[in-house]
């Protein structure tokens, strides 16, 4: 018995290795398939200097929108600009500095602009609603399942996890996509949220252990631009706008959490965050 476990102990590495292309594919089946073009459109990617953000912008600026490459990294940016204009041969990939963890980065930007974030959106949502029919798209992730709205603890001043502040942020990401829809209701603004997949992207520079995890597994990992394709399909599909508010995975509508239905704690939430940020509540 001892004998025939070590046996299938030792064979499950190839099973895997020989597997791995199918359950690739399985998991990488969302592919956007819109056709649209956006020329006299414009968009802003927040994150756009590496990663999921990255393909996302050069996709968009493919199609001739006017993109706005809104990164923390300024000259990094630039580069990448650079490379997306080679590419796709639009000179209108712009970058601007934004830090989403600093408000009077957020404030500055959307002054600039006008033109993950709570203050960013209801900073630029006038000049959404002129633009209508126009879209927010923000990127959750399925580990909002394990997240929770702790409002004793909002910003972890009592108590602190990396881990889990990622899992609440990105719950929050939901609740706040699914209010703003509620609230924009009518106004040809539309919102989604989306799960793009486990990705390798930049996410685990900071964690030895987590890139080792990635390496290891790196065979069912999506790609960077496999990972853009359901923001793209959110941000492009046409027909969608009935589905403001619902969350995506794969370019489909995917299952959420009961905390992520909660109407009473995103509602709150939203009021909590207006009086954090010193914005009127409506």
């Amino acid at each position: 018995m001892i004998g025939i476990l070590l046996l299938l102990l030792l064979l499950l590495p190839l099973f895997l290795y020989i597997a791995a292309p199918q359950i690739r594919k399985m998991l990488s089946s969302g592919v956007c398939t819109s056709t649209i073009q956006l020329p006299g459109k414009v968009a802003v990617v927040t994150g756009a200097n590496t990663g999921i953000g990255k393909e996302t912008a050069k996709e968009l600026a493919q199609r001739g929108a006017r993109v706005y490459l809104a990164c923390r990294d300024v000259q990094k940016g630039e580069l990448v600009a650079r490379e997306i204009q080679i590419v796709t041969g639009n000179q209108q990939v712009l970058v601007r500095k934004l830090d989403l963890a600093d408000t009077k980065s957020i404030r500055a930007f959307a002054k600039d602009f006008l033109a993950g974030h709570f203050l960013l959106t209801h900073l630029l949502l006038e000049k959404l609603k002129e633009s209508a029919p126009s879209r927010v798209v923000n990127v959750s992730s399925l580990a909002h399942h394990l997240g929770r709205i702790h409002f004793h603890n909002l910003q972890g001043e009592k108590f602190y996890s990396a881990g889990l502040a990622y899992c609440h942020s990105k719950l929050a990401n939901i609740l706040f996509t699914q209010e703003l829809a509620r609230r924009l209701k009518g106004s040809g603004v539309t919102t989604y949220s989306v799960h793009p997949g486990t990705v390798n992207s930049e996410l685990v520079r900071h964690s030895s252990f987590m890139k080792w995890m990635w390496w290891l597994f790196s065979f069912f990992i999506k790609t960077p631009q496999e990972g853009a394709q359901t923001s793209l399909y959110c941000a492009l599909t046409e027909g969608l706008e009935i589905l403001s508010g619902h969350h995506f995975s794969d370019c489909r509508v995917a299952w959420v959490s009961a905390q992520a239905r909660n109407e009473t704690i995103a509602r709150r939430l939203w009021d909590v965050s207006c009086d954090l940020l010193g914005i009127p509540m409506d």
